[in-house]
């Protein structure tokens, strides 16, 4: 917390991580403080001790706490079945796709390699995402309420876009992400409009 009783959110403009924790924070209206994690020249990550104290893995665990302390909108749905099917999307990108095309994952790669690996990782996990969403999905990833998957599902989309993922070959995913794109909470929280994005990047 800084001094005026704010939460602080340690965040790189471009991370999926954050920028998950940052539509959770819009859609809650809740009012923080950024203080940004600065990326090293080697895909490195360069962490303050107060953050490495509070988070020795140096990873964004925050949504599911501000789902149990801010309900208020929900995103987790009531429905048991619904919910299940969100933490299976949520877990499927968080968990299945995005590691796989990490900054420190792709290092290791090499750079000739990186772009394939990334494209291949990303459709992989499309194919997949693809498919379980013709069966879920309303407006949203789960029906027609904003819900965790959703905030999974928008940066994952635009690391597919920046590896040059083809996306008309996942038309579902393609239709929920600009309609969550049109949501002011998305839009507010894009890596574009953030403290520490380049001027070169900027919306």
């Amino acid at each position: 917390m800084t001094e005026s009783g704010k939460p602080i959110l340690y965040s790189y403009f471009r991370s999926s991580c954050s920028w998950r924790v940052r539509i959770a924070l819009a859609l809650k209206s809740i009012d923080y403080e950024t203080i940004p994690v600065n990326l090293l020249k080697d895909g490195g990550q360069q962490f303050s001790k107060e953050f490495q104290a509070l988070n020795p893995m140096k990873q964004l665990a925050i949504i599911e706490y501000l789902e149990e302390t801010r309900p208020t909108p929900r995103l987790l749905p009531r429905d048991p079945k619904k919910r299940a099917s969100v933490r299976m999307i949520s877990d499927l990108i968080a968990g299945g796709i995005q590691p796989l095309q990490n900054l420190s994952i792709l290092k290791e790669v090499g750079q000739e390699k990186q772009l394939a690996w990334a494209q291949k990782a990303i459709s992989s996990g499309f194919n997949a995402l693809e498919q379980i969403l013709q069966s879920t999905a309303g407006k949203y990833c789960v029906g027609d309420e904003v819900s965790m998957a959703d905030l999974c599902l928008v940066p994952q989309v635009a690391n597919a876009e920046r590896f040059k993922v083809d996306l008309t070959l996942y038309p579902t995913i393609s239709r929920i992400n600009k309609s969550l794109l049109a949501l002011e909470a998305f839009q507010v929280s894009h890596p574009c409009r953030q403290p520490d994005t380049p001027p070169e990047l900027r919306a």
